[in-house]
């Protein structure tokens, strides 16, 4: 993709705080994924880089001028350094832009990031990515296992299930082993949220 030009005032902060670096095979592949594609749907655990590699690769590409605007905030401060948010916020390039508001509208030269999408319904998610413009790209998130919608409501599996095979469309998994807060607590969640089939085996 090539590089396009934003005008840029003389007080614009360009400081890097952090470059983004996989930590695992599954968030490389995740990078990869995302670059390579349109709309990229990934699904994992609290704590295994879905939201925070997501972030930091809409960072990259803000700061390389591959796109104009980013419309999440969460984990920026990761990425950029807090003048560079400050700034970004102020001039409208980051935007926290709740689903609702974004019915009717057109992202352009956009990086789109839906996050904890488990909460989101069918309707809600098919909203978000008809809103993708030229040269954009879409990423949408979640822990399927954390729905607060129950299985009946959440669109993020049926999406993930109906896509996984279009062009243009990656679906990705993390899992525990990609969590990198710590060893221990990657290996109690995979113990504390196992589920067994009539047979007794993990799924």
């Amino acid at each position: 993709m090539a590089k396009r030009s934003r005008n840029k005032s003389a007080s614009e902060p360009m400081a890097r705080k952090k470059k983004l670096k996989p930590k695992t095979e599954n968030q490389a592949e995740y990078i990869r994924s995302m670059s390579e594609s349109d709309v990229t749907f990934c699904s994992g655990p609290a704590g295994s880089g879905k939201t925070s590699v997501s972030v930091g690769l809409a960072c990259e590409y803000l700061l390389q001028q591959k796109v104009k605007k980013i419309p999440i905030v969460e984990e920026m401060n990761m990425y950029l350094t807090p003048p560079n948010v400050e700034y970004y916020t102020q001039e409208g390039i980051i935007e926290l832009c709740p689903l609702e508001y974004m019915r009717g509208r057109n992202f352009h030269e956009c990086f789109m990031i839906l996050d904890e999408a488990q909460n989101a319904t069918f309707d809600q998610i098919k909203m978000f990515i008809t809103r993708l413009g030229r040269r954009s790209k879409a990423v949408i998130n979640g822990d399927l296992r954390q729905s607060d919608l129950g299985s009946e409501s959440g669109g993020l599996l049926y999406c993930m299930d109906k896509l996984r095979e279009t062009e243009g469309i990656s679906v990705c998994e993390l899992t525990y082993r990609d969590i990198i807060r710590s060893g221990v607590v990657a290996r109690i969640l995979e113990k504390l949220n196992e589920i067994t089939d009539v047979d007794g085996k993990i799924i």
